[in-house]
């Protein structure tokens, strides 16, 4: 069993260290420590809120008495390069046999200096998002897809749209159903261990990439939900939010926001939900009569009582589901989401 430390310098909180949070979350059994020498002493628990007992600490020399076999990169700053610091965590770590993880845009195996220190190591240098084949373009081949797709998307970048998608592929395999989950991001293919890094792919190649990915699925699946990214509000990622809806021509929705977020990552104001919400509808209705599931909102900052509040005034609202599926733990959610998408099968025009 892989045994991880988490590459966080400056970077470990709730929102910048995605990819290591997730593994806290969803690997806790497999993860040693955090390093982030600005809150060494601390733990996961009272950094992030969960994760227990974690030790954050200060260098990967403070952490290799915990024998990890992998360091990962835990944090994805824009524009994807490695500072110094961490780079020469990176060396320690190769130099005492650890395979390093890479989310990032710069392509650990691009570096021959790092490179050089593998081969010499004999460790493995994993880049995330370096696609694995040739780049595919679409050819519509959901037009003869035999099972529907669920896509995740919100109104802004780190809004919980890759934890959604777990979330919800992981309650519907409890109850029994063949579900997919498709990783388009560093964290959910570390999870998963397959899908596509689709903001590493040429634009012309977005959509067949997705549809790549969903056409290798089992004939016996019931459901793909694919991981969102970014939103079609923001200006720098719009262009991978259109190409993921494009490459998976999603039958559902479901929407993801934070509360009291009126600022996207850019800076520029969120706009009002219902018209965002109602965006995404029109640039699918060319192709097919998507539907929204419900919205599921990230209410770590507000108390039980505000984000119930906050929960039940949506939902009245906009006359939809809504929750904080990851604070309620809601199985009326997941009960909705089962009824409309399997009592519903038989109405889609299979191949």
């Amino acid at each position: 069993m892989s045994r991880f430390v988490i590459l966080a310098i400056g970077s470990f909180d709730y929102i910048k260290n995605k990819t290591g949070n997730m593994l806290i979350r969803y690997k806790p059994d497999q993860v040693l420590a955090v390093i982030d020498p600005y809150k060494e002493g601390k733990t996961a628990e009272e950094v992030i809120g969960y994760g227990g007992d974690i030790p954050c600490v200060k260098s990967f020399m403070d952490a290799k008495k915990y024998s990890p076999t992998h360091l990962v990169v835990g944090n994805a700053p824009q524009g994807g390069v490695l500072d110094k610091k961490s780079k020469s965590e990176i060396h320690d770590a190769i130099q005492n046999g650890c395979d390093i993880i890479s989310g990032m845009h710069f392509f650990l195996n691009d570096d021959p200096e790092l490179v050089k220190e593998a081969i010499k190591n004999n460790i493995n240098l994993i880049d995330l998002r370096k696609s694995r084949h040739p780049h595919k373009f679409p050819k519509g081949s959901w037009k003869k897809r035999n099972f529907p797709v669920l896509l995740i998307v919100g109104s802004d970048c780190d809004t919980g749209k890759m934890t959604t998608a777990w979330e919800i592929t992981k309650a519907l395999k409890r109850r029994g159903k063949n579900v997919h989950f498709i990783g388009t991001g560093q964290t959910g293919i570390l999870l998963s261990g397959s899908g596509v890094a689709i903001d590493a792919v040429i634009s012309d190649f977005m959509a067949g990439e997705i549809e790549y990915c969903l056409d290798q699925l089992p004939e016996n699946t019931e459901l793909a939900v694919v991981e969102g990214q970014g939103a079609l509000n923001n200006m720098y990622y719009s262009g991978v939010t259109l190409g993921l809806m494009h490459g998976c021509m999603p039958d559902y929705l479901i929407f993801t926001h934070e509360p009291k977020r009126d600022m996207d990552v850019t800076n520029h104001p969120i706009p009002e939900i219902r018209q965002l919400m109602d965006l995404y509808l029109d640039l699918m209705r060319p192709f097919k009569d998507t539907k929204y599931l419900g919205i599921n909102l990230l209410t770590l900052k507000q108390s039980n009582n505000t984000s119930k509040k906050i929960i039940d005034d949506l939902s009245r609202n906009l006359k939809m589901p809504v929750t904080d599926i990851i604070r309620w733990k809601d199985e009326k959610f997941i009960d909705h989401i089962e009824k409309s998408i399997f009592k519903c099968r038989c109405q889609y025009k299979w191949k």
